[in-house]
């Protein structure tokens, strides 16, 4: 029976995975590397996380973010230069050619219960027995569509995870629902691509970055630290302090991580959106339906007012939900064995569930760790602490 198994090969699980090679432990990691960033984000974005906070983990820094810029030969600046999302990607694959050359390129499908721990399936049907399984599965399962949008048939609804390619798109009409990072990313991405775009939105505006100011003074440094989450103090405690997260009361944890670091685009994309194709902001769906062949978006404003448009498609970029019921790879008896809270797993201290030998890291643990779990900057707290556990199990 192997000592772990690590599901899902992006920065949290290939992070992990070079920690845990530095043990005596077993493991095996199975996944395609950078899956999500690589399959399911769209060509010309850029990271929202500067550069020092987007590198992946091992023990010693051995192959930084940093490191991989200077290989290519491409100008690196730790803070105000956004990473592009194909940079990232190379590296990610790179950091796991070089630190996780074991990766198995192939997905679990089925993970249960038995004696001593757990039998796992592959897609290619192998199946074999582990005392421990991490599931650092990202966002690829969580997107979230508002139920106003679930009526459409898939072939005029999208999630922006499934925004890959823009050629498809050339000539369309499409509305992007959302206010955020991703909302605007694609709606930006896909308008270049010659499509006729709107965006629509709760908010009342789009609330950009501010545009990173260094250096900066030092009574703006005591005030306004910067950590891998941005600036503040707020966003401090989250990086440095997330094992006294975990102990705040659950309520006011799940408070936190919804309110803190709200939707917001880059500073980098205001010119390339205002100005530049309709904003439907302040509006709520009131009703979505296909009418000969087109989607038909009704929208409810402040004042009652009524906007109908005709489109050719929707993508949802309203965000993601780690709802537990989603991960369809773990047998229905394991999840029902799962406490939750508003179906997100309840985890202890070191990331375990409440089925003995099963945890989540990544976004599945932000209600337990904090917002940091939101980003790659905490896949290095996520590896040295899980790593400690797993190999004093």
């Amino acid at each position: 029976m192997i000592d772990v198994v690590i599901i899902g090969a992006g920065p949290y699980g290939l992070s992990l995975a070079a920690y845990l090679a530095k043990t005596k432990l077993s493991f095996r990691i199975f996944g395609t590397p950078m899956h999500s960033w690589a399959n399911q984000m769209p060509h010309g974005m850029h990271l929202k996380s500067d550069g020092f906070a987007s590198t992946l983990y091992a023990p010693g820094d051995p192959f930084t973010l940093e490191d991989y810029y200077a290989e290519i030969g491409v100008p690196y600046t730790p803070i105000g230069d956004p990473v592009p999302r194909e940079i990232f990607v190379g590296y990610g694959e790179e950091f796991q050619r070089r630190l996780v050359p074991t990766l198995e390129p192939i997905d679990i499908t089925h993970v249960e219960q038995v004696p001593g721990g757990f039998s796992l399936t592959t897609a290619a049907g192998e199946t074999f027995q582990a005392k421990q399984v991490v599931a650092a599965v990202g966002i690829t399962h969580f997107g979230h569509v508002p139920p106003t949008l679930t009526a459409l048939p898939p072939e005029f609804l999208s999630h922006s995870l499934g925004i890959n390619e823009l050629s498809g798109f050339d000539g369309k009409t499409i509305a992007i629902i959302g206010a955020g990072s991703s909302a605007v990313d694609v709606a930006t991405l896909v308008h270049e691509a010659g499509a006729k775009v709107h965006l629509v939105g709760r908010r009342k505006a789009l609330l950009f970055h501010d545009a990173p100011q260094e250096p900066r003074p030092l009574l703006n440094r005591i005030k306004n630290p910067r950590s891998g989450l941005g600036l503040g103090w707020k966003s401090l405690i989250c990086c440095d302090a997330p094992l006294v997260f975990h102990i705040l009361p659950l309520k006011l944890r799940l408070r936190a991580v919804e309110r803190h670091l709200g939707p917001a685009p880059g500073w980098f994309m205001r010119d390339r959106v205002v100005g530049k194709f309709p904003l439907h902001l302040s509006t709520q769906i009131k009703s979505a339906e296909v009418k000969d062949g087109k989607v038909v978006l009704t929208l409810t404003e402040t004042d009652g007012t009524e906007t109908v448009l005709t489109l050719d498609h929707v993508i949802a970029a309203t965000g993601f939900k780690p709802l537990v019921s989603r991960l369809k790879f773990l047998s229905e008896a394991i999840r029902q064995k799962i406490d939750t809270v508003d179906d997100t797993a309840i985890l202890n201290s070191n990331f375990e569930s409440t089925v003995p030998g099963l945890f989540f890291v990544g976004l599945a643990a932000s209600n337990s760790f904090g917002p940091m779990l939101r980003f790659a900057c905490g896949a290095g707290f996520t590896a040295k602490h899980l790593s400690r556990k797993l190999k004093a199990a």
